[in-house]
This record gives C-alpha cells, sequence and structure tokens, in this order.
C-alpha cells in the first residue's frame, strides 16, 4: 500500500460517534447534515425517474437538461455561466476530488486555507501533492484571515489555492474584496483557485448568498468552482454535486468523470432538477430557520462562562472552545459516553482546530439544542 494512503488519518468525527453507536439516547450533532428530510417534490421527481425506467447511463458531464437549469441557477446568483462550463458530478466531495485529480500530482504544493474539513487537504496529499496549511485566526470572537499572509504562501510554485467558505468548521466567508484580491495574485503566479463553495446559500450577513469567485472571474481563469445538492436542498445522501470550470477544462473533467464514476445517477438527476424548480422558495425559507437556530445556540453558548465562542457568517456550525480543555477528541469522547451529546472534535480538522468543538445547529426542532445546552452545561459542572 502506497505511504499516502497508510498515513492518512482515520476520522476523528468518525472516532467520537462510533463511542456513542448503538445509543438511542445521543443528542447527535456531529455530522454535518440537517436532520429533516429531502422535499417531497424532490423525492417524487426521482421515483417518478425511476418508475420510467431511467435506470441506464447518463452523459459522463451530466444530463443537459439539469446542466442548463444548474447554469441557470448560478447565472441568477453570479451573471452569466454558460451550461458547456458545467459538469455534474457523484456527490460534491467527487468533484473536489476532480479537481485535484486534474490539476495535482506527485510534489505539487497546493496551499489550503485551514482549518478545514479534512477531505479537502487530504485529496492532494493522497495524489501525492505537498500541502501547505494557512490558518485563520479567532479574533474579537471571529475567525479572520490574515490576507497579506495567504497572499505570501501563494508563490509561482503553487499549483492550486484551495478555499472553502464559507467554511466548515469555523463558518468564516471571504469578502468580494478578498477574492478580488486573490484572484489578481493568482493570475500573476499562475496558480488554480479550488473554491469549494458548497455552503454559499447558508449565508447569514445579507443578500441571500455567499461573495462568490464566479462574481470576480472570468470564464477562462483558472478557477474551479464546486458546488452540491447536500446542504441547501436537505439532499445530502442523495451524492449529487457539480462543478463550474473554464472551458478549456471541461475534456479533461470529462475524461476524470469516465474513469472515475462515469455518471451520476438519471434519476438522482431528476431529483436535483426538481430541487432547482423550488430553489426561489424553499432556499431562503430554510437559510432563515438555519439562522433562527444558529442564533439560539448561539446565545445558550455565550451565556456559558469559560466558553469562547466564534459567530459564524455562514455554513450549519458553531466552533467554540472551553477554557481548561485543550484535549478536543479526549473531550468530545467523554460528553459522549458520559453526557449523551455528540459534538465534533476541532482537532478532526486540523490542528489549528484543536481545543474547539463543532456543533451543527441544523436541527428541525429547536428544543434539541436546548437539551443539548443543558447536557453540556452539566457536563461543565455549570
Amino acid at each position: 500500500m502506497r505511504p499516502a494512503i497508510e498515513n492518512l488519518p482515520a476520522s476523528k468525527i468518525r472516532e467520537v460517534a462510533n463511542a456513542g453507536l448503538g445509543r438511542s439516547d445521543v443528542l447527535a450533532f456531529w455530522f454535518g447534515e440537517s436532520d429533516e428530510v429531502t422535499p417531497e417534490p424532490i423525492r417524487q421527481a426521482a421515483a417518478a425517474s425511476l418508475r420510467r425506467g431511467e435506470t441506464f447511463y447518463a452523459h459522463n458531464l451530466g444530463l443537459a437538461e439539469l446542466r442548463a437549469d444548474i447554469a441557470a441557477y448560478a447565472s441568477a446568483l453570479h451573471g452569466t455561466v454558460d451550461a458547456a462550463r458545467v459538469a455534474v458530478t457523484s456527490s460534491g466531495v467527487t468533484a473536489l476530488m476532480l479537481a485535484m485529480q486534474m490539476l495535482v500530482g506527485p510534489g505539487d504544493e497546493v496551499v489550503a486555507v485551514v482549518p478545514v474539513w479534512p477531505n479537502l487537504s487530504a485529496q492532494p496529499a493522497i495524489l501525492g501533492a505537498r500541502v501547505r496549511r494557512v490558518s485563520l485566526h479567532p479574533r474579537q470572537g471571529q475567525w479572520q484571515l490574515d490576507l497579506q499572509e495567504l497572499l505570501d504562501a501563494v508563490t509561482p510554485a503553487t499549483r492550486v489555492l484551495l478555499v472553502n467558505a464559507p467554511n466548515n468548521p469555523t463558518g468564516w466567508t471571504l469578502t468580494r474584496a478578498e477574492q478580488q484580491a486573490l484572484l489578481d495574485h493568482c493570475r500573476r503566479t499562475g496558480t488554480w483557485i479550488v473554491a469549494d463553495e458548497v455552503y454559499e446559500r447558508l449565508y447569514y450577513a445579507g443578500g441571500g448568498v455567499a461573495p462568490s469567485f464566479l462574481d470576480v472571474a472570468a470564464p477562462d481563469d483558472r478557477l474551479v468552482v464546486v458546488h452540491s445538492f447536500s446542504k441547501s436542498f436537505l439532499m445530502t445522501g442523495w451524492r449529487l454535486g457539480w462543478m463550474v470550470l473554464p472551458p478549456q477544462a471541461m475534456d479533461a473533467v470529462g475524461k476524470l468523470l469516465e474513469f472515475n464514476s462515469s455518471c451520476a445517477p438519471v434519476f438522482v438527476q431528476r431529483g436535483a432538477q426538481a430541487a432547482l424548480a423550488l430553489a426561489n422558495d424553499f432556499v431562503p425559507a430554510l437559510t432563515a430557520r438555519m439562522q433562527a437556530r444558529r442564533d439560539r445556540l448561539l446565545a445558550g453558548l455565550q451565556a456559558l462562562p469559560g466558553l469562547a465562542v466564534a459567530s459564524p457568517p455562514g455554513g450549519m456550525y458553531a466552533f467554540f472552545r472551553v477554557e481548561g480543555e485543550n484535549d478536543s477528541l479526549a473531550l468530545a469522547k467523554r460528553l459522549v459516553t458520559d453526557h449523551g451529546l455528540g459534538l465534533a472534535p476541532g482537532a478532526a480538522f486540523g490542528s489549528e482546530g484543536e481545543g474547539w468543538l463543532r456543533w451543527c445547529f441544523a436541527s428541525r426542532e429547536p428544543e434539541r439544542l436546548d437539551q443539548g445546552l443543558l447536557r453540556l452545561q452539566t457536563a461543565l459542572g455549570l
């Protein structure tokens, strides 16, 4: 087995979840998904597709009609996006891996903004690339980027700049000015930007959508923007995403799709079409519910002494630390085994997140958040 694979760390989130396996009393907030089911019209569309017998291979890049729908959806948010630049993928994480396969190989340098969902930084490492980590910093109740530090890290030797914003786990979000500065810099260095923007609609600072690199980039820029149906449409288990790429990259990604998954299932793509048809009403309503849950949880956490809480402008997570607790994995395990509270350890997102805990607030019933807060208060002896 390749050393790069043997050296991959096991998921610390799964390790905590396994500690609570089989227990019905656990309040689980460790995974990045809502406990709401996918809307009925989406499920009906997929079921109707199966009844029609749409069980065969599709085009590598996705159904033409779905690519057109995605392009229209993205264009309404960010200006014109041509359907010819859209590739449908079997999950957002697959889209990210395809981007890495297309762009990096052994010895290439990738600069990643961290802490971040571990899959993102692991993917280039699997391919033999060197990952240089540039950390966000918690300041005045927010995680913030030192823009100059990041610009200094990206040199002509940097093959890819990897950015997830809104960020998992911190909720940090790039500003439009920061995106422009990064794009201008990467144009000078010849660096590709891979932007994971799957949380762009779960954004609470106004406007209904977070700033996107698509707002400032030209179609032929070295930019890959990755999206997913998982978060904004409650479709985590459907495993469907998409990429927006420059025209010159479409042939390459089509080949990689063939050699990875061939294509996404047609019935899943039909469900995605139904999801996009609901977007104008459903997504803002979902975001409003998420914001209410965020505000409720943050207020409860901020009321507990000894906690430092970062207020997230985007995403679905509260990221906080407990004074005197520096081993987040041990604390998370103790919370689940002794108190039935399931949170994700910050160490799962890299050393930069050590000492912090991630709480997914995407709960259908806000009372579950209150119950979780009571269990945390008891666990901390407050």
